[in-house]
């Protein structure tokens, strides 16, 4: 056969993209969208060679690169493990890792998977040797200089608070931000807001009755305006920004240091002796978070489970009675603002799994399913795979539950693009 006659093999081609911050995000064509054209011709560049774009986007905007903890990343990782992946393509190296530990990771997870990597900017492609040894070397240098950068920054503010000074960040209620930075000035009205949450704690002694009783009260979060003009905060109470209230040191005129109190240029808000008498009755009620926790089994359905009557996310919890330790899963509503606030509240773990598993299973009777690579690990051999992989699996195939507290109704969203009902006759706790 003459050359024109050869058979080309596809490279099927995934974009992505990440920004640190959200500002600009709002935008009709952002960096996100910039990122994505630069990639989008260097793909088609590459046509005669079989490289085709899939469709599936891999955005993460407003996420760090010093970690892996991105939602747009992580589905880039389960496409990958399932093969439908076979060259990742980025604008820059750091758009995927900051991290040289963390690149390194992910690039054996890309070559145990004959997956390749691209930067387009920086013209390094992991498909051969020297773009190899190139783009370790510069991932070198970019974490050597952001460590100096991070660990100049963290002296001069540590060397700041040490002085008393406010070096920046989230005001907080009682206080604004002095026009000219780095003072706080009291807020006379919600001053009297934070000695009320003050003696509210004091007379309740417990965190769920007083957000809930801010929340009657109409009472919320600090709103303020970021130097951009955009309005932040401001939203309800819930026990985790009550307790950074009362465990914030800011109230007495200290400033914390290196876990360290130090005098502060600003005003006080509340007598040390009351702030200190809150601390007390926090660690007497367990949530100075100082109790280590020992590991529990892996939550199958951790980050695909939500609730579908508020829309939140259900998280894995273990509670204890007595000997035994009981699973579930908790709306985050129900978790933050109280028991009364979403009617789903929480559901067994070990029924919904073992509900959305059978349901899984039974899909292999369907015609066709020997065919369908992600439906494997639910055959006979499903309960010898470790948790871990179980977990894979369903994520492989699942991309999100919604559960439905009061009917106890599952509906399923899988990643091929269909839907599904899953029967369920659970309910939430009530």
């Amino acid at each position: 056969m003459g050359q024109g006659s050869r058979e080309r093999h596809e490279v099927r081609c995934a974009i992505y993209t990440r920004k640190s911050t959200e500002e600009g995000l709002e935008q009709e064509f952002n960096s996100l969208d910039a990122q994505r054209e630069a990639a989008e011709a260097y793909i088609a560049s590459q046509r005669s060679e079989g490289w085709t774009l899939l469709p599936d986007r891999y955005d993460d905007g407003g996420y760090t690169g010093a970690n892996v903890d991105r939602p747009a990343l992580q589905r880039l990782l389960v496409d990958i493990e399932a093969g439908r992946i076979e060259c990742v393509v980025t604008y820059k190296v750091d758009r995927l890792s900051r991290s040289l530990l963390d690149f390194a990771r992910l690039m054996g997870t890309f070559e145990a998977h004959g997956v390749s990597f691209v930067s387009v900017t920086q013209q390094f492609n992991t498909a051969t040797s020297v773009g190899r040894l190139m783009m370790n070397v510069l991932l070198s240098f970019a974490q050597f200089e952001r460590e100096i950068i991070a660990e100049r920054t963290r002296d001069k503010m540590s060397a700041a608070r040490r002085r008393g000074k406010w070096t920046g960040g989230v005001p907080i209620l009682g206080y604004d931000v002095a026009p000219e930075g780095g003072r706080l000035l009291v807020n006379a009205e919600e001053a009297e807001r934070v000695r009320a949450i003050f003696g509210l704690y004091r007379t309740r002694r417990g965190l769920v009755p007083v957000v809930q009783e801010l929340e009657r009260w109409g009472w919320h979060n600090k709103r303020y305006r970021t130097r951009a003009g955009v309005e932040r905060g401001g939203g309800p109470f819930t026990k985790t920004t009550l307790q950074k209230l009362l465990t914030n040191p800011l109230y007495i005129g200290q400033v914390r240091s290196n876990g360290s109190l130090h005098p502060g240029e600003h005003e006080a808000l509340v007598y040390e002796a009351t702030w200190r008498n809150a601390q007390a009755l926090l660690r007497r009620k367990g949530r100075s978070g100082s109790r280590r926790r020992r590991p529990g089994p892996t939550p199958l359905l951790q980050g695909i489970l939500h609730c579908q009557p508020c829309g939140k996310a259900m998280t894995h919890s273990v509670a204890a009675r007595g000997a035994r330790r009981h699973r579930y899963y908790v709306c985050q509503t129900a978790q933050k603002r109280g028991w009364a606030a979403c009617p789903t509240k929480s559901v067994s773990a070990e029924k919904i799994e073992a509900s959305v598993v059978g349901q899984l299973r039974g899909l292999l009777a369907a015609p066709g399913a020997n065919h369908i690579e992600a439906l494997a690990p639910f055959g006979d051999d499903w309960q010898t795979l470790p948790p871990a992989e179980r977990r894979r699996a369903i994520a492989r195939l699942v991309e999100r539950i919604d559960y439905d507290g009061p009917s106890g109704k599952l509906s399923a969203v899988l990643r091929d693009g269909g839907t599904g009902s899953f029967p369920s006759d659970e309910r939430g706790e009530q």
